[in-house]
């Protein structure tokens, strides 16, 4: 598996991203992609064989793009995690929908998050506003992710190791009320 093949990175939740992005441009950081809304959409077959192997395979839509990735189980050194990613950009991600489902993979869980985009230190930065709160991502080289922590003031003793979709599970059982899907009001 070639490096470009993995992703490396850590998620810390945040109580707001304002602060953030000044720590960022003080930093020296590189805007890579303006805010944006994301919609993504995570399939398994039948008897759910994707996600008992710790897998995932998602259907990603922003700015009128679509972006099919699968992930390989995750593996953690500390709270870094590290997984087996494969993606490639979609011309028509409704088409593509029609033909997940009649090869036997079901829409399981949807998410919602608006994304901006930085460079620091080599890593990709993301901000996440999410229903369920605030994020940054620091995606790049496992030696850079502490350095890109420790510019911005944060800790990976602060980071959580799961999805959003783990996070919003757990959330949903604290508060069974919620919907099954996690997305913005309108």
């Amino acid at each position: 598996m070639s490096d470009s093949e993995t992703e490396t990175e850590i998620k810390v939740p945040v109580a707001e991203l304002s602060s953030l992005r000044r720590r960022l441009e003080k930093a020296g950081a590189t805007p890579k992609r303006k805010r944006h809304d994301e919609d993504n959409t995570l399939y398994d077959d039948g008897t759910g064989r994707l996600g008992q192997a710790g897998c995932a395979l998602r259907l990603r839509t922003a700015e009128g793009k679509g972006v099919l990735t699968f992930k390989g189980p995750a593996q953690f050194e500390g709270n870094v995690k590290s997984r087996e990613e494969l993606q490639t950009d979609v011309a028509d991600a409704e088409t593509l929908r029609r033909i997940l489902e009649r090869l036997g993979f079901l829409p399981k869980f949807r998410y919602q998050k608006r994304r901006e985009e930085f460079e620091l230190r080599s890593c990709t930065v993301c901000l996440d506003e999410t229903p369920i709160g605030c994020f940054i991502e620091i995606e790049g080289d496992a030696s850079k992710i502490p350095e890109a922590l420790a510019d911005l003031g944060l800790s990976a003793s602060d980071a959580v190791r799961d999805s959003y979709a783990g996070l919003y599970g757990r959330k949903r059982r604290q508060d069974p009320s919620l919907p099954p899907d996690m997305l913005f009001s309108r």
